[in-house]
Parts: C-alpha cells; sequence; structure tokens
C-alpha cells in the first residue's frame, strides 16, 4: 500500500536527481529518505532507483512509479481547488520545463510577468536540454518543434520557422549553395538534440527553385517533394548557442530557429542560405498532460503565454537579403 508520503518521496527524487537534494526538499536526513526508500522497494518488491556517481536514475520500474506518483499528486493537489472554487483558483502551484535558450530568453520573462499579476501562484521554471524528459510532475512543457509523444495535448503559443544561415565571411570563402544537394560541399554544423537524427535535413521547395531539375514540373507537384540530405558535420555540439556562435565566426552553415536567428538576420551578421527552399517548422507549444484536467491557473498561464508571444517577437522581416 502506498501513501502521499510514498508519491511525495518518488516525485523529489525525479526532480532533484539525487537522495541528498531529495532528502533537502522534503527535509530529511540523507539517512531517513534512505530508509524510506529501501522500505518503498521492499513492500514494492522491486528495485526502484540506482546509485551512481552523478547522483540517481530511476530504473524501468521506477520510471513507471514516477509517472503515477506524478499523475496522482497532481489530481490530488487539484481537490481543493475544485472544492472550493473560485476562491482559490488562482492559487496553488505552476511547475514548467522550458529549452535552456528559449526558457532564458522568453518564458523566464513571461512567468515573472503572470506571477506579478497572480501573487498567490507560486511558480517554479526548471530549463533543460530535453525538457519532455524531465517533464514528470510539471504542469507545463514548453516545447519548440513537433512533437511526437501522444500522451501530451499541446496548445500552440507562436508560429517559428527552422531556418538555414551562415556568416558573410563564409558566404565569400566558400560560396552561396545554389541546391540541397551541395551542402555535402559544405562544412556544416549540427545541433544535437532530443535523441534526433541531426545529420539528416529535409527540405521543401518554397516556390519553384532556379536550377533544379525538377522545376519544370512544378504543375504536376514533384517541386513540392521533400528532399532529405544527409550532411556531414565537422563541428557538433548539444549547445545551441555554441552552434549560433560558431556559425557567427564563419565556420559552416546551420539550421537554427527563427527565434534566436531572426535578431542577427536583421542586423546582418548572418545571411539565409538557400532561401527558396524551406525546413519544417518548428512551432513553440505548450504541452499539458491529456490526463490532467486544465486548472484556472494553467488556463490563465496559456492566456498570459499567448498574449505574451503575440506579436510574434522573433518574425523576420522579409526582403532580399545579400552577402
Amino acid at each position: 500500500m502506498l501513501d502521499l508520503d510514498d508519491l511525495r518521496l518518488v516525485r523529489a527524487l525525479d526532480a532533484c536527481g539525487s537522495l541528498a537534494a531529495a532528502a533537502r526538499e522534503l527535509d530529511l536526513t540523507p539517512p531517513a529518505l534512505s530508509m524510506r526508500l529501501k522500505r518503498l522497494e521492499q513492500r514494492l518488491g522491486v528495485g526502484l532507483v540506482v546509485r551512481g556517481a552523478r547522483g540517481t536514475a530511476f530504473t524501468d520500474e521506477g520510471l513507471r512509479l514516477r509517472d503515477e506518483a506524478a499523475s496522482l499528486l497532481r489530481a490530488l493537489e487539484a481537490v481543493p481547488e475544485r472544492v472550493a472554487g473560485p476562491a482559490r483558483a488562482m492559487a496553488g502551484s505552476l511547475r514548467i520545463v522550458a529549452p535552456f535558450g528559449f526558457g532564458r530568453r522568453h518564458v523566464a520573462p513571461l512567468l515573472a510577468s503572470f506571477r506579478g499579476l497572480h501573487p498567490a501562484v507560486v511558480a517554479s521554471l526548471t530549463l533543460s536540454e530535453w525538457p519532455l524528459a524531465d517533464a514528470a510532475g510539471m504542469d507545463v512543457v514548453i516545447h519548440v518543434g513537433a512533437v511526437r509523444d501522444m500522451a501530451w495535448i499541446g496548445h500552440p503559443l507562436a508560429p517559428n520557422d527552422r531556418l538555414l544561415c551562415a556568416s558573410p565571411a563564409y558566404v565569400r570563402r566558400r560560396g552561396m549553395p545554389a541546391h540541397p544537394s551541395e551542402l555535402a560541399l559544405h562544412d556544416c554544423l549540427c545541433l544535437r538534440e532530443n535523441g534526433e537524427d541531426v545529420t539528416r535535413w529535409r527540405f521543401l521547395p518554397s516556390a519553384a527553385a532556379p536550377g533544379d531539375r525538377d522545376a519544370g514540373h512544378a504543375a504536376d507537384g514533384a517541386a513540392r517533394r521533400s528532399l532529405q540530405v544527409r550532411v556531414r558535420p565537422g563541428l557538433s555540439s548539444n549547445d545551441g548557442e555554441v552552434i549560433c556562435d560558431w556559425a557567427l565566426r564563419g565556420l559552416g552553415i546551420m539550421v537554427r530557429s527563427e527565434w534566436e536567428v531572426a535578431p542577427l538576420l536583421r542586423a546582418g551578421r548572418l545571411v539565409p542560405v538557400l532561401p527558396q527552399w524551406r525546413l519544417d517548422d518548428a512551432p513553440v507549444l505548450a504541452l499539458v498532460p491529456s490526463r490532467l484536467g486544465a486548472s484556472a491557473r494553467l488556463q490563465a498561464f496559456l492566456a498570459h503565454a499567448r498574449q505574451a508571444l503575440q506579436p510574434v517577437p522573433w518574425r523576420v522581416r522579409k526582403g532580399p537579403a545579400s552577402p
């Protein structure tokens, strides 16, 4: 039989990543927390966590319990709000996880302004390399790009394109590719994120591409077919700011989100590459668990986030650009 303390222990382990940090979160001593964890594992008959030099990691059984604990605690913690009605609707906790770069630049300011409007809400923002991987126990996941996990309900916040760009110095030195296939001859910079195949770039013509062998057949739809190109990155990183810095230094061509590179394009520090082709877009979404009924504070936050991102702050002004 599990009780609330067991569920909170599992949530704390997930949020903190180590026994010592979880013990501080729960106001326990590390030996007391270890004993509680051991007793929980004995009652369930399975190991829940493994201990390593970098902290704790959940076993498969622990991951299943983590997800169940997060769902049950959210439901239980919402009971007072549902019982009390509007009087407590805008009080309580709001836990948000977001990507590092976008979280710093856009989510942190809008969360601060949201709490200014609703001071009874206790808000927490976690920045993560992979927000969906750190989503357990969270009320909202801010995600940039397509979502493959159908366990989440997506609320669009703002459009965001993915753009191919390079520095003017790189284009002067290496030339501007005329077709995606020519990227194999160029230095490409790849961002490793979300476990995706970062060396395969998918293109779709925005219009009939000059010089493209399918351009003369636009009427039958050939020019609208997607084209996937395998690039061989000379440099790659799991940090988007590093990739952008390399591109600014003229070290290669990169794919980055419009929200990040729009100011650099407007300032002329970067130029678009293959503008007649487009990449899959990467809309900004707020994801909420499908099993969680939307509380008043969650609905208010989603509305505030949409308003804060309108008009879209990173929209690149259309117009010709040259290296």
